[in-house]
């Protein structure tokens, strides 16, 4: 199982949770497990999140593995300039 804070707004769209837990072993797996377990995440999951593994920020890191034990982030894409 993997353990994933949610961040900011997506929050909200989890039903206010702070943390969820899925079964999942690649960012791939947790982000699909996310939208099946929590459909109000799907949207946004679709539009684009960023996830942060052990204070590394990845997008777009489908086959990325997550390791036991990790921590795990899912936040709106980050932006800045």
């Amino acid at each position: 199982m993997v353990r994933v804070r949610l961040w900011g707004s997506l929050r909200r769209a989890a039903d206010g949770l702070e943390e969820v837990e899925v079964r999942a072993g690649s960012v791939k797996e947790m982000l699909d497990a996310l939208a099946e377990a929590h459909p109000g995440l799907a949207p946004q999951i679709a539009r684009g999140v960023s996830v942060s593994i052990d204070g590394v920020i990845y997008r777009e890191a489908w086959f990325t593995p997550i390791p036991p034990g990790a921590e795990v982030v899912l936040m709106p894409y980050m932006t800045g300039g």
